[in-house]
């Protein structure tokens, strides 16, 4: 085998990545990930920066053909109702793998010969194997890259990461933290890549959840939400915890393809799929958001209160979570220009759940696309088009809320009223 084995470095100590056993054939080409070394070896490697460098060079270099599986993996039938941490390794292996031909297939709709990345860390690696397995049998040209986890949602991946992005049709990234609202992402999709983010996926959700939905489905729910949306210019978000507030949309920005099928050039979804979102008007939103559902991959046991004026957070009050919130927000403003550090406070997006198998259970990738909940995110909305670019991008989700487009009630105390 050809193939070499990569994985970008950390700084400091590697954190232990177990591959379940049937993830272990070291027979599959085009695995791209690290080699574990000794400690002895590891003092007497390279600089680890010319290391990745050399990394990427070789697989830039990689043309060489070889035979590619052109049936798909015959799977037998899996038990979906047994509590996914009773379920042993080969039952847990089955269940990955049905997903990874599901996101390879369906979702992505990968092409012979098309260029594939998977980037994962060590946090997703059985997922990261799973999706280079299915991908293998559609594509001769697919790469698995581990980097290091990253520290927060939105910072940038290493530099080699984002330069391979740049060359690829088709980026998967399942990672810790989410690598969405990146530059590295926006410049794959402006040189015509299509790209699926799944930040904080783990094994369970990858096999249970909202990524069990049926997502042509989903795709027609959210496309028949057009008529509703249509010259609706005011949102107003209310909950019995103490939500109330009002803002502007333009009525033509919004997302609505966040739907589990990225399967055209420039094209950008998460994985479990499933809501509808918006940029709200610059400036306009005032009010208070009562966080009680989940913010950033944490249930919130005590609500957190967002004071808004003008489109931008002006107090955090509730708790631990709270404090938590300003520490980190106040953290990345500090890394800013003193003319930028209050854009991080700002409202950068809203939106709403359709997807009917999402649950709400403390991850953010999951809970937002819950069906009858409803999100708002504060910081980065460069990527809807706005001007607050502060590489942090965090949602908070609301549980049983209320919406109005204009005088059409949507959602009453988390029942989604329109027929779709």
């Amino acid at each position: 085998m050809n193939a070499r084995i990569w994985k970008l470095p950390a700084v400091g100590k590697q954190p232990k990545w177990k591959i379940l056993p049937h993830l272990q054939d070291t027979e599959r080409a085009g695995l791209i990930m690290a080699k574990g070394r000794s400690e002895k070896e590891d003092s007497e490697a390279m600089n680890e920066d010319h290391e990745i460098e050399q990394a990427v060079a070789e697989l830039e270099g990689i043309r060489a053909p070889r035979n590619i599986k052109t049936t798909a993996l015959e799977l037998p039938e899996i038990d979906d109702k047994t509590p996914f941490e009773e379920l042993s390794n080969e039952e847990v292996a089955k269940h990955l793998q049905r997903s990874g031909k599901m996101v390879i297939n369906t979702c992505m709709d990968i092409r012979r010969g098309e260029n594939v990345l998977i980037v994962c860390d060590p946090t997703t690696g059985d997922i990261g194997q799973a999706l280079h397995e299915a991908a293998n049998e559609r594509s001769d040209r697919v790469l698995l890259i581990v980097m290091p986890k990253a520290r927060h949602h939105g910072e940038e991946p290493p530099a080699p990461v984002a330069n391979l992005m740049r060359q690829q049709q088709v980026v998967i990234a399942p990672t810790r933290y989410s690598l969405t609202h990146t530059r590295a992402v926006r410049q794959a999709l402006k040189d015509g890549a299509r790209v699926a983010t799944m930040p904080g996926m783990t094994n369970e959700m990858f096999s249970r959840g909202g990524m069990s939905a049926d997502f042509t489905d989903v795709k027609r729910r959210i496309g028949d939400l057009q008529p509703h949306l249509r010259r609706r210019r005011i949102l107003n978000v209310k909950s019995e915890q103490g939500t109330d507030v009002t803002f502007e949309v333009n009525w033509r920005e919004w997302k609505l393809d966040d739907n589990g099928i990225c399967n055209r050039p420039r094209m950008l979804t998460n994985l479990p799929a499933g809501k509808a979102f918006i940029m709200p008007r610059e400036g306009t939103m005032n009010g208070k958001v009562v966080i009680d559902g989940s913010w950033e991959s944490n249930l919130v046991d005590e609500p957190v209160t967002l004071t808004i004026e003008a489109g931008m957070v002006v107090d955090v009050t509730g708790g631990t979570i709270a404090a938590s919130i300003r520490q980190e927000f106040g953290e990345a403003a500090g890394r800013l220009r003193a003319k930028d550090r209050e854009n991080v406070w700002t409202v950068a997006e809203f939106g709403f759940g359709m997807n009917p198998q999402a649950r709400l259970f403390g991850n953010v990738l999951e809970d937002e696309k819950r069906l009858g909940t409803c999100y708002f995110a504060v910081g980065d909305n460069t990527a809807l088009g706005g001007t607050s670019s502060v590489g942090i991008h965090i949602p908070g989700v609301l549980k049983e809320p209320s919406l109005w487009f204009d005088d059409t009630h949507v959602l009453d105390k988390g029942t989604f009223l329109l027929e779709l």
